[in-house]
């Protein structure tokens, strides 16, 4: 399943509304930290393996488009 999702830093949260997300990582966003903590935090959300979860566009920006691939999306 494909999702939006908004990051925010220097908070802990994560919400699931539909097909958007809105997420708050501690991690900056320094030589990719912020994306790993960001694929962690979704992989135990959605309870599948973080080489299920891919961020198909946004890389560098918060706003990112992220796919979750398996039973969890469901």
């Amino acid at each position: 399943m494909r999702y939006q999702v908004d990051v925010r830093f220097g908070r802990e949260y994560l919400s699931v509304q539909g097909s958007h997300i809105s997420i708050g990582l501690k991690a900056r966003p320094v030589k990719g930290r912020a994306n790993r903590e960001l694929v962690k935090k979704l992989a135990n959300y959605f309870k599948v393996s973080a080489t299920q979860i891919r961020i198909v566009s946004g890389y560098t920006s918060k706003r990112k488009v992220s796919v979750v691939e398996g039973d969890g999306a469901s």
